[in-house]
């Protein structure tokens, strides 16, 4: 069990690198590093909701870049401080856990410990959709809160979410390993969690591995490349209940080198 002071540590995909100065100047509290971060960022599948045509986002994909990356791209094209929103036209296009992941740095670079957690939540869609936060700690209340800095005015709107996005309720986002054991404890049906058409015990196993590297300081591994699993090996053999039981259990003890079947194909 890691001591709170380690999720401080950056990781190389949170480390500020030659943008440290840039960083000094943000501000502290949660809500405004949520702000920050959502000036800065467009989701890739919601630019039509900003007015955005598609075709103008020449490097619009689901690669994961390290924060120093993608911010540094934007400041060549923007100098302007990191706290000052960008239009959306002009934002670096991104997925859930960029989000997630810029909000994760900038906590850090303030003093406040934080991680990336991986699971599913049930505010942006029907049923529980695979989805990325920035988990915090609150040093106040002594405990761990999630963000959402995804969740903007258009977003919140869109999918009728009245909750703070800085403190995101327990009920409505679920880590890879809490989805897990509910549904193995037959608390909740598997088949209504997933990403897209792709569903059920398998994905959320996925994302039980994603969540227990992310929590090591490890954000992106081997099981981000899911989809290249063919459809007869999207199933979780009987021999491997145990091990992800406990990985679900426990997601802060070291996962150790665990390689889906898929990609040694």
């Amino acid at each position: 069990m890691h001591h709170v002071a380690y999720w401080l540590r950056h990781t190389p995909m949170t480390e500020p690198g030659p943008l440290a100065l840039a960083f000094e100047k943000l501000p502290s509290d949660v809500a405004s590093l949520n702000r920050s971060a959502q000036g800065l960022l467009v989701h890739s599948e919601w630019l039509s909701a900003y007015g955005i045509d598609a075709n103008t986002f020449c490097s619009v994909d689901r690669v994961t870049l390290a924060v120093s990356e993608r911010l540094g791209e934007l400041l060549k094209l923007d100098k302007r401080r990191l706290q000052v929103a960008r239009a959306p036209a002009n934002r670096s296009a991104g997925t859930c856990r960029d989000f997630a992941l810029t909000l994760c740095s900038f906590l850090r670079a303030t003093g406040t410990p934080a991680r990336l957690r991986c699971g599913f939540a049930t505010y942006l869609a029907a049923g529980w959709e695979d989805h990325w936060v920035c988990e915090y700690w609150d040093r106040q209340r002594g405990d761990w809160r999630h963000s959402d800095s995804q969740l903007d005015e258009i977003t919140r709107a869109q999918c009728g979410v009245g909750f703070d996005p800085s403190n995101v309720p327990r009920d409505l986002f679920l880590t890879g390993g809490e989805a897990w054991l509910r549904c193995r404890a037959g608390e909740q049906n598997s088949d209504r969690f997933g990403h897209g058409d792709v569903k059920g015990l398998w994905f959320i196993q996925v994302n039980v591995v994603r969540d227990a590297y992310a929590v090591n300081g490890r954000e992106t591994s081997v099981w981000d490349e899911w989809r290249e699993a063919p459809p007869e090996l999207r199933r979780v053999l009987p021999e491997e209940l145990p091990r992800v039981d406990r990985l679900a259990r426990r997601p802060e003890n070291p996962p150790g080198n665990l390689t889906p079947a898929w990609l040694r194909l």
